[in-house]
């Protein structure tokens, strides 16, 4: 069976944005980010994998037997465009895009390009919404 790439590293997040992002905006909004996410979730900022900042962890087992363990909110300062792992897409939460801003979304992540692109009421709405569901449907590391 496949590892995961995606784990808990020992890097720390702060030193990883001074060495990897290198547009002051980008910077900005990365700290800023830290600050709102830490805030919201109750957990420090920790590096998964290379480039993923996250807050908290919880347990996931698919019916395949895959499993692993995932940040319960994340965001990546990526080159092009920051990746946010803050939102699954549900029948009851799917309105909260409706005035969230300028974005993109995939199936795992939605892309912005910086915080004054976006609400950042609606995104606070996404990470608490999305630990909530994690933490009623999986084994949390905020229950440890």
């Amino acid at each position: 069976m496949a590892t995961n790439k995606t784990t808990e590293t020992q890097e720390n997040a702060f030193d990883f944005i001074h060495s990897f992002v290198d547009n002051d905006q980008k910077k900005t909004d990365s700290f800023r980010l830290i600050e709102l996410m830490q805030e919201w979730s109750g957990f420090e900022a920790k590096m998964w994998g290379p480039s993923i900042i996250g807050f908290g962890s919880y347990h996931y087992k698919y019916a395949s037997g895959h499993e692993g363990d995932a940040p319960l909110i994340a965001f990546s300062p990526r080159k092009a465009a920051f990746s946010l792992y803050v939102y699954s897409a549900r029948e009851d939460n799917k309105h909260l895009l409706d005035n969230f801003g300028k974005f993109k979304i995939t199936k795992g992540c939605i892309y912005i390009k910086k915080l004054s692109d976006i609400d950042l009421t609606v995104l606070e709405k996404m990470c608490r919404d999305s630990i909530a569901y994690l933490e009623e449907h999986y084994a949390c590391g905020c229950r440890k």
